[in-house]
């Protein structure tokens, strides 16, 4: 059916609003939940407990782009309302889980692993159920709705400050589970419209069936080049993304002290990243085909350089420019992934495309935070670890420089194929043509005789 623009699909616009800030809100608050981790499990003398504890929220960032291959064949078999809802579920068993744990080791499953498994089911289908609601407005819903992530990033880390201070990190995230409880009612909002149509056409309601193989798991975009290299191109950059998402609040705090409130660099990072998503997405709109790749050319320029400009950053306002700045270009890179993925495989793999770019992308994004824990270990300081995250941004971006060239390479083959078909196909029709006209010449000219 048409999707109505509107109607109960409000209704699945704010969950989903809730699902995107609730899932990346608590994730890009990390840095905070860092800090109160390593003065928790801090006790004894672990040279090492900057790395071990960076892989606590490393992982679970990690994970949520990790299951998104899994998440969309689960989403595609069972539908939008059961994953959702299911995710949610598990997110909060595992957030509540890990306020129960007395050592580091154990969060690695619980908030690691479970809880971010849980995050992951319960985001991807918030994005699939707005294309059952929505199509002449799906911009401007995805646009509301990814704004979500930025209200919570702005918003979250002033509380979870006020609550740690208050009642400690234990109870801290017993309070986070409110979130994932409203995220699990919120997930029952998500009629699917569509499947209730293959119902009516089926004949037995509920019935399980399983879509063909290819629509399963669908390998054939990595035939595309220029899609074989983004999906290369997008992790190689992402090694340092992370970083200072984690470890910006503990450097603040060797640098600083008590004397600044660091969760004002969060604050400008959530600010500045969804007004990037809104300007870029726009801007996006204006820039034919593949081209659109130069805007993540250049978040990822900017990205890198900001990185580098952190150890540099000697005065607290310094830090807040740069942090305003590297929102900007975040919000940037992460508004324009769909559209490119539209443009370089099409739109009928493009879901597909997408959650195997999120699987990629989820090494990069686990690894590069503990390297620059233990680069943090062993050196005392994160200066180099800052500056060495800022060189794969930079590679990454000059790997995506080919993209457009390939990708036009690409078409002008593909449009010579259909060409020569067709050229092929009118000469075949044009030879019929005649000979047909020749056996009938002959029953025309006898016609006036009779």
């Amino acid at each position: 059916p048409e999707p109505p623009e509107g109607g109960w699909g409000w209704v699945v616009m704010l969950a989903a609003m809730w699902c995107n800030g609730a899932v990346f809100g608590i994730q890009n608050s990390c840095g905070v939940l860092f800090v109160s981790m390593l003065h928790l499990f801090g006790g004894g003398q672990d040279k090492q407990l900057a790395f071990k504890t960076a892989w606590v929220t490393s992982l679970s960032m990690g994970m949520v782009f990790f299951c998104s291959p899994i998440v969309s064949i689960f989403t595609d078999l069972l539908g939008c309302r059961k994953v959702a809802v299911t995710g949610a579920a598990v997110g909060f068993i595992g957030l509540l889980s890990s306020s129960f744990v007395s050592t580091i080791e154990p969060l690695y499953f619980t908030y690691g692993i479970l809880f971010a498994c849980g995050c992951s089911f319960a985001y991807q289908p918030s994005l699939v159920i707005l294309g059952h609601y929505f199509k002449k407005r799906l911009g401007l819903v995805n646009g509301i709705v990814t704004a979500g992530s930025s209200l919570f990033t702005v918003s979250l880390p002033f509380l979870l400050r006020v609550l740690l201070d208050s009642v400690g990190l234990y109870n801290t995230l017993r309070v986070l589970c409110i979130l994932m409880f409203v995220l699990f009612l919120a997930g029952f909002t998500y009629k699917p419209l569509v499947s209730d149509a293959k119902d009516k056409k089926g004949g037995k309601k509920g019935m399980f069936r399983f879509p063909p193989e290819k629509k399963i798991c669908n390998f054939s975009v990595f035939k595309v080049l220029s899609y074989r290299i983004w999906a290369f191109g997008i992790p190689a950059a992402l090694f340092g993304y992370f970083v200072p998402y984690v470890h910006l609040m503990k450097h603040v705090k060797d640098r600083f002290g008590d004397s600044v409130p660091e969760e004002v660099l969060l604050l400008c990072l959530g600010i500045t990243s969804g007004i990037g998503r809104l300007i870029f997405g726009r801007v996006a709109d204006y820039i034919p085909g593949a081209k659109k790749v130069y805007l993540q050319v250049a978040s990822f320029f900017f990205i890198g350089l900001m990185s580098m400009m952190i150890p540099l950053c000697h005065v607290f306002g310094g830090l807040i420019a740069v942090c305003l700045f590297m929102g900007l270009f975040d919000g940037c890179f992460i508004c324009i992934m769909a559209p490119i993925a539209f443009e370089l495989v099409g739109a009928q793999d493009v879901s597909q495309a997408i959650g195997f770019l999120l699987g990629l992308m989820s090494i990069p994004m686990t690894v590069g935070p503990p390297i620059a824990g233990l680069l943090r270990d062993h050196l005392g300081t994160y200066d180099v670890a800052f500056y060495l995250a800022g060189v794969p941004p930079l590679i990454g971006g000059a790997i995506l420089c080919f993209i457009p060239w390939v990708h036009e390479r690409q078409k002008l083959k593909e449009r010579a194929k259909p060409v020569d078909g067709e050229t092929t196909e009118k000469m075949l029709e044009n030879e019929s043509a005649l000979v047909s006209d020749t056996t009938e010449k002959p029953v025309k000219e006898t016609e006036p005789g009779f």
